[in-house]
């Protein structure tokens, strides 16, 4: 119920009566829909309040993307919602290419707009296309919306027929999703990334948005890739034209924290210290964590798992830190009475390189108590470990 499916639903919402219904939804509780929408139909046409419905359970999915100001102002199809970039993302990568000097870009499958509207919030003046009539349409309210329509040109149409010449930048951001879900085959991707490769080669500039599992040697070599995390969470890759050739990056949002590849070799594997780190994904992602290990005077308690460890604690923003009080090998049983006798009842389970699940490990410990400590199973030189202690914190060195 309440999706909108064509030009003419969509259409209407625009019109007066849609707006009123727009404004009279905006803090709806979802919870309460059946009685709202029976309560609007005594006065609106049913499919309206449909529509109307629909594009307000949008409007407050779409709060965790673009905030409340401008997504109860913006308009959204359902696709448009799951695949957009965070705001937070856009205005970064806007950022860039406006500190790169370029005034005009073609943003190619721009979806609802969401990197228009980052883009021309930043100066650019952008020529938006997506070959969806609907989508083009939500694209084209939304410029209205947030009053940038004069920096925003949205056009219908297939990517590949676009003459991209008269722009200074490419920006493309191709379809990962298909009829089966998530699309990990770059050349799988709409359109494939060997045709986003051709158009970024073409311009001056280009930014292509990828999937952040895009395995390394599918970038080409006068790319610069980077990876991008938002609040802990992987976000994205960038592969960047006409920037840094070959150059490898993590940025780390909302901070703006940039790690750059050095060419370090592999960290050397030693015993557990005192601390333990934790890189951000974006790190991992960037193939970064050799770099952070140098940075923290540290090595890898596995060769194959992403976890640093170092004597001393030092501040970073791209890792998070814990002190390590206790080393077991894996046993339920003995974590179990080590956190009875501590009176841990607040766990915090983490996990890397192990099969066991932390709801699992919760269920079976049952912790109970005032403390709090943080488990985390993994490997340590091949065999299977857990580490217990607590996030770290500056005044424990002092």
């Amino acid at each position: 119920m309440g999706r909108v499916t064509d030009l003419a639903s969509f259409a209407s919402l625009l019109g007066p009566e849609g707006q009123t219904l727009l404004t009279a939804l905006r803090d709806h509780d979802p919870a309460q829909e059946l009685a709202v929408v029976s309560r609007l139909r005594r006065d609106h046409p049913a499919e309206l309040v449909t529509g109307a419905v629909g594009q307000a359970r949008l409007r407050q999915r779409a709060v965790a993307k673009f905030g409340a100001e401008d997504a109860y102002r913006m308009y959204f199809t359902p696709n448009g919602v799951e695949q957009s970039t965070r705001a937070s993302v856009g205005t970064y990568r806007a950022a860039r290419l406006k500190a790169l000097g370029v005034r005009g870009v073609a943003d190619l499958c721009s979806g609802i707009g969401g990197d228009a509207i980052a883009l021309a919030r930043a100066g650019i003046s952008v020529l938006a296309v997506d070959r969806d009539p609907l989508t083009a349409e939500v694209a084209r309210a939304n410029a209205e919306a947030l009053g940038l329509a004069e920096l925003i040109e949205v056009r219908c149409a297939d990517v590949t027929d676009i003459d991209t010449a008269p722009y200074d930048a490419v920006f493309v951001d191709p379809a990962r999703r298909g009829g089966r879900g998530r699309i990990f085959d770059p050349e799988a991707y709409s359109p494939p990334l060997s045709w986003a490769v051709e158009a970024a080669r073409k311009a001056p500039h280009a930014a292509l948005k990828v999937a952040p599992g895009i395995p390394h040697e599918a970038v080409p070599d006068e790319a610069e890739a980077e990876w991008i995390s938002d609040g802990g969470d992987v976000k994205e890759a960038v592969l960047w034209f006409g920037t840094e050739p070959g150059a490898r990056r993590a940025t780390l949002l909302p901070s703006g924290a940039g790690l750059t590849g050095r060419g370090l070799p592999d960290p050397a594997v030693r015993p557990v210290g005192r601390y333990l780190y934790e890189p951000d994904g974006a790190v991992i992602r960037a193939h970064l964590v050799a770099e952070v290990a140098e940075d923290l005077g540290g090595g890898l308690i596995d060769e194959t798992i992403a976890y640093v460890t170092a004597d001393a604690l030092v501040p970073t923003p791209y890792a998070s830190a814990y002190e390590i009080t206790d080393e077991l090998p894996f046993n339920l049983k003995k974590l179990k009475a080590l956190l009875r006798e501590r009176e841990v009842g607040t766990l915090t389970v983490k996990k890397r390189g192990s099969a066991v699940e932390p709801e699992e490990i919760r269920r079976r410990v049952k912790p109970k108590g005032p403390n709090a400590a943080t488990v985390l199973l993994t490997r340590v030189a091949g065999a299977p470990t857990m580490l217990i202690g607590r996030p770290a914190r500056l005044d424990d060195e002092r």
